[in-house]
């Protein structure tokens, strides 16, 4: 579509219209002013760009500059930015992405801070009001708060506000972006506040995930004794990013006397249904890195895939930065300064998620019937009540006002919530402590490292969303760092929901940044991480939270085994997809299976996996047989939770509990079916599930067009969900617990691939999209087929402005 867009006006309007058909009002905004939509001066064919119209010098006027900034965009419209300090560095940057992504700024933050009301309507009123009362803006304020507390960093962040708003300034109507005009209103000034509140966006998707009332429910109906056995929080066979063989000679900050784990007393029956939305529990990443000895070149390699929502417009935006203090390149996030995954000549590095919970639920004990007082260890205490002005398109204003107590916000209030009358108790909320630099400045210091102290020294400015922070640097060491502010819990804590009337509840304080899990060059001549435990049973600080099971023991079993290694081999495993789930589960299928008798298709689909290797190919079909059977498996052998899910929150075991009941279990009592009267075993699960599956799937077994690319149907969604402008059925492999995660619309959303010799770095990456925003660009979506195909591209780390392999696209003066 993009290139159809610059042929002509007439054509541009029929697709206008197509859009507009297609379009399923996400949102519940009405059609835009179809006359204004189509308009030829001001409309949205002003929005289609044509492939060639760029190898061009240019000279923008920017007065606020302290200096001329000189930029190079390359063959993918990547800028290079060459400036004389950091402040106009970040100047250009913030011009620079709103030019291609101001639509993306400007929707992320409305939808993290409760503000889509007040331009697509009032269906959105109920999603903000959640949002506010989340607390989502007070966090933010705090965040500020501390940046401004910092000269460095608030300069920093201003001078990128100030980026963004010179571009907004120079816009005519016809230039909007083309969702300003489909969904008919107008950009906003940037504003340091906005930049924290999409900082906040990602502490939201990253570290707000909980179970606490699942928990609480599945404790109260199964008791103590079967509530552990079911739901154990460490897989035996754990393979934690700090190995086992870090020792922890550390004093630990007592918790015996400090903290309890009962559940509240006033919690006498189980909690009733009301979902709390979170962030999509697909959320995951892989980062490695080995040393000199591994490699066949002598000197590290470094590899990062974070796994998120894929969108359109990307995720990230891909970016170089040169002032005399750093030289860096890497992807930048949309709405904030700097580079946060990315490289240098002499370090490198990249993130995962840490999955440890650092958000809590309390039970608030009212004094009052009007609910401004409460009782914390026998003393009333008034509640701080915050007014939210809530902006509805159409509507007067809605105002809300929302309860505050010392542990945090009292998020729900209406009957049937089930999180009614609690607080939350949620790391993001606080300001941060006292330090000479906050979560920002952090990403400077790492843009223009040396060495592993530089790395190391930049985290004490970090505290959320907790990070697996991956290192690597010319001078060969290689280190992995558990990066954040963590909890002091008693063992536990934080699991269920807690007795908000005292304050022996509370964490105990946070954990001393040289005692969070941390490891450098260690013997086996790699770290990595993806999403599992931090460390070891043997750390002495307790820790709850969700984490992978499988992508991070088969990488380190991968990487335990090679030598020589090659970037090529770093591709190889970022694209594996081999599953250590299959391979567990599908002999125990196979051998539950082995004896029954089998029509032909039975046999087939049996056959499938018994000659299977466990990989996901995306022209497979023995993956969809596995998926298939194993979610069948898991529904009937865990349906009385299913049941009860239906009128409560119910926390369901996790898919490797299923794997080991299975081998090791077969005969519990959790397999028996409740709507039989016979009493079932494992077996008799494993046979009826299978034989359902195969009657479902006569017809597809026998089409040859039918695999597990087809089954999976990977899409890659438009932020705003409009069809056109998304991209779908993409024909790819890959499975959640296969190093290449790709699943439904969620998956490596920035792979990179850093290697170090004598003379520095080279790298290579891909992202699924485009640098531009704009629908109607050539650059909006034209790496989503080489993604698919497992390519890369160079990462150029240009040395001056006319450092080039090809041919610049496109070359910009900023004075």
């Amino acid at each position: 579509m993009r290139s159809i867009l610059s042929i002509s006006a007439a054509l541009l309007c029929t697709i206008a219209l197509i859009v507009l058909g297609s379009w399923h009002q996400p949102f519940g905004q009405s059609i835009p002013p179809i006359g204004k939509l189509i308009n030829p001066f001001t409309g949205f064919w002003q929005n289609a760009e044509a492939v060639d119209n760029q190898h061009t010098n240019q000279i923008v006027d920017l007065p606020a500059l302290s200096d001329k900034v000189e930029v190079v965009f390359d063959e993918r419209l990547v800028p290079h930015i060459f400036a004389q300090n950091l402040e106009d560095a970040y100047y250009v940057q913030g011009y620079i992405t709103a030019k291609y992504r101001l639509w993306q700024m400007d929707i992320s933050v409305r939808a993290t801070a409760g503000q889509l009301a007040e331009v697509m309507g009032p269906r959105l009123l109920e999603r903000d009001r959640l949002q506010r009362r989340k607390g989502i803006i007070s966090a933010a304020e705090n965040t500020l708060a501390a940046w401004k507390e910092s000269p460095e960093e608030i300069a920093q962040i201003e001078a990128y506000s100030a980026g963004v708003n010179a571009w907004i300034d120079q816009l005519q109507e016809a230039d909007y972006p083309l969702e300003f005009k489909l969904l008919n209103y107008q950009p906003e000034y940037w504003s340091p506040l906005k930049s924290a509140i999409f900082n906040k966006s990602m502490a939201e998707a990253l570290c707000a995930r909980h179970s606490d009332i699942p928990a609480t429910n599945a404790m109260r109906i199964f008791g103590d004794s079967l509530f552990q056995f079911l739901y154990p929080e460490r897989i035996p066979t754990q393979s934690p990013v700090i190995p086992d063989a870090v020792a922890y000679d550390f004093e630990t900050i007592s918790t015996e006397e400090e903290n309890t784990s009962d559940l509240p007393a006033d919690l006498s029956s189980v909690i009733p249904f009301r979902p709390f939305e979170m962030a999509d529990p697909s959320t995951g990443s892989n980062n490695w890195a080995v040393d000199g000895t591994k490699t066949a070149s002598g000197y590290p390699i470094l590899a990062n895939d974070p796994h998120l929502g894929l969108t359109l417009p990307a995720i990230w935006y891909e970016i170089q930065i040169q002032t005399p203090e750093v030289n860096c390149y890497g992807v930048s996030l949309p709405g904030l300064p700097a580079i946060i995954i990315g490289f240098n000549e002499n370090i490198s590095w990249g993130n995962t998620n840490v999955g440890q919970d650092v958000l809590d639920w309390y039970t608030i004990q009212w004094a009052n019937e009007e609910k401004t007082t409460y009782l914390l260890d026998g003393e009333t205490k008034e509640v701080d009540l915050i007014v939210e002005r809530i902006k509805v398109r159409g509507q007067e204003d809605v105002l809300d006002t929302v309860r505050y107590t010392i542990w945090g916000p009292v998020v729900y209030e209406a009957d049937g919530d089930a999180y009614k009358d609690m607080a939350m108790r949620w790391l993001a909320h606080d300001q941060p402590d006292k330090k000479p630099f906050y979560e920002l400045a952090y990403l400077t210091r790492l843009m223009g490292g040396k060495n592993y102290e530089d790395y190391l020294t930049a985290f004490n400015g970090y505290d959320t969303p907790a990070q697996n922070f991956v290192f690597a640097s010319k001078d060969g060491d290689i280190a992995m760092t558990i990066g954040g502010k963590f909890p002091v819990k008693e063992n536990q804590q934080g699991r269920f929901v807690q007795d908000g009337s005292t304050k022996a509840s509370a964490w105990n304080g946070f954990i001393p940044r040289e005692q969070v899990p941390k490891d450098k060059n260690p013997a086996r001549g790699f770290v990595a991480s993806a999403n599992q435990h931090s460390a070891s049973k043997d750390y002495p600080y307790y820790y709850n939270g969700g984490f992978d099971e499988y992508r991070g023991r088969y990488i380190n079993r991968r990487l335990e085994q090679m030598s020589k290694v090659t970037v090529e081999d770093m591709k190889a495993l970022q694209l594996d997809n081999y599953s250590l789930a299959a391979e567990e589960a599908t002999p125990i299928l196979l051998a539950l299976l082995d004896s029954i008798s089998k029509s032909s298709l039975e046999q087939s689909m049996y056959d499938s996996l018994k000659t299977w290797n466990y990989q996901f190919e995306m022209d497979w079909k023995a993956p969809i047989v596995f998926r298939k059977t194993m979610q069948a498996v898991y529904k009937e052998t865990f349906d009385e939770i299913y049941t009860l899910a239906d009128s409560m929150e119910m926390l369901f075991p996790e898919e490797w509990r299923l794997v080991d009941l299975l081998g090791n279990y077969p005969s519990h009592a959790i397999f028996d079916i409740q709507e039989t009267d016979a009493v079932e075993q494992a077996k008799d699960v494993v046979v009826r599930c299978f034989q359902k599956i195969a009657s479902e799937m006569e017809e597809e077994w026998t089409d040859p067009a039918f695999d597990w690319g087809k089954y999976k149907s990977t899409r890659i969604n438009h932020l705003g969900f409009i069809p056109a402008f998304g991209v779908y059925n993409l024909m790819v492999g890959g499975y959640k617990d296969a190093p290449n995660s790709i699943k439904g619309s969620h998956g490596p959303s920035w792979r990179m691939i850093v290697a170090f010799d004598e003379n520095g770095s080279k790298a290579e990456g891909i992202y699924p999209g485009g640098q531009s925003g704009n629908p109607g660009s050539p650059y909006y979506d034209h790496t989503v087929q080489p993604w698919v195909k497992g390519e890369y591209y160079p990462l150029y780390l240009m040395k001056t402005p006319t450092d080039w392999i090809n041919q610049p696209l496109l070359t910009q003066t900023y004075q």
